[in-house]
């Protein structure tokens, strides 16, 4: 009788302990965030299984049960990001260039569940805005502590959502040429941008900004939600991502001798101090061409019509962002990837200077050659 008392005592303390474990475990598994990370596999720079290694060894584990989906066409991380909001996950990580990003942040616009982003693209605008780090390690960090803040984006044509810039003009132009291109990385960037400025004519628009109109002969008409198209390249310096207005920038027809001032300026953040740049703010804009053409959003080229509709949405879009002690930390590397960024553009611009002045020469040389022929 004894023992059968010490045995049932035993039986149902051990129960009530592994109950108890399992319930705990249950309890431990539905408090952590669900975090799903999207991969293109064919977009941007970097290693995806390296970054795939970062994320296994550094993301926090206690605070997220996560998954990795890879993307298998264009728009599928549409589809993908759509399916987690509705799962209503914690967070939709997008690893890749702006167009993956642009693809995950359209689903998750008007949900509770946070973009984030690891950078891995030719430009990353919207995460240098954000001051989230290039550093796969560093950015994983930033999606560790879980700081969310809900931003603004815009509209193209009541139909096409952008988060970073829109425009239309030059810049439109050379995003046509590069994705044309078949190479990614800057300096293609720049060899479309120098090709093309040699024979690119200023357009006239008509616009209105929320109700005014006016008529601007221009290179360029950026709308920037952010302040920059990527590699820091600043089209916007002033524009910020929660004041609910649009920063139109207009660069006027200028020469080439101004071109160099131009560019420094775009790089250190001061293009809206030059004479050829006019800026302003709106909540909505109409553009008028005299035929439809090149436009762009968040890097991506398409044509659109000789009419554009352009309205900002506040704070439709939750982004996992730095804190402010990270934006403090990653300020000197900011710095050194500028300089580093300013040296690869004047290599390019010198490179190509190089190359065009030995073209000239050449076919300067036929032609001295060519008169001398025709004289004897």
């Amino acid at each position: 009788m004894q023992y059968y008392v010490i045995s049932v005592f035993y039986f149902t303390f051990a129960t009530h302990f592994v109950s108890r474990r399992r319930r705990n475990q249950s309890i431990m598994s539905e408090e952590k965030k669900k975090i799903a990370f999207i991969i293109n596999p064919v977009s941007g720079t970097q290693n995806k299984e390296l970054i795939l290694k970062s994320i296994d060894g550094r993301l926090d584990k206690k605070k997220y049960a996560c998954e990795v989906v890879y993307t298998e066409r264009v728009g599928h991380a549409i589809e993908i990001a759509a399916q987690k909001a509705a799962e209503k996950y914690f967070a939709v990580v997008a690893i890749g260039g702006d167009g993956t990003i642009n693809e995950v942040a359209r689903s998750l616009i008007h949900t509770d569940t946070a973009l984030g982003i690891i950078p891995c693209g030719s430009g990353n605008g919207l995460a240098r805005h954000l001051q989230i780090p290039m550093d796969v390690a560093k950015a994983i960090d930033i999606i560790n502590e879980g700081c969310i803040e809900a931003i603004d984006f815009g509209v193209i044509n009541n139909n096409t959502p952008f988060f970073c810039t829109c425009g239309v003009g030059f810049d439109a132009l050379v995003s046509m040429r590069f994705a044309e291109a078949g190479k990614r990385g800057l300096l293609t960037y720049l060899e479309q941008t120098v090709k093309e400025s040699w024979k690119y004519k200023p357009e006239t628009y008509e616009l209105i900004m929320d109700g005014v109109p006016s008529q601007h002969k221009a290179f360029v008409i950026a709308c920037g939600n952010a302040s920059q198209y990527g590699n820091n390249a600043y089209i916007a310096p002033q524009a910020t991502l929660n004041d609910g207005l649009l920063d139109v920038t207009i660069l006027e027809p200028f020469n080439m001798l101004e071109a160099p001032s131009i560019s420094f300026q775009l790089f250190n953040k001061t293009i809206n101090q030059n004479s050829r740049v006019k800026t302003y703010r709106c909540k909505s804009l109409h553009i008028h061409r005299s035929s439809a053409g090149a436009a762009h959003y968040d890097g991506e080229p398409v044509m659109l019509d000789a009419d554009i509709d352009v309205r900002i949405v506040q704070q439709g879009l939750k982004m996992i962002i730095p804190s402010e002690d990270k934006k403090d930390k990653h300020a000197f590397k900011k710095v050194q990837e500028y300089f580093n960024e300013w040296k690869q553009i004047n290599d390019a611009i010198v490179e190509d200077f190089t190359y065009t002045n030995k073209r000239i020469l050449v076919k300067g040389k036929k032609q001295i050659q060519k008169l001398k022929g025709n004289l004897s």
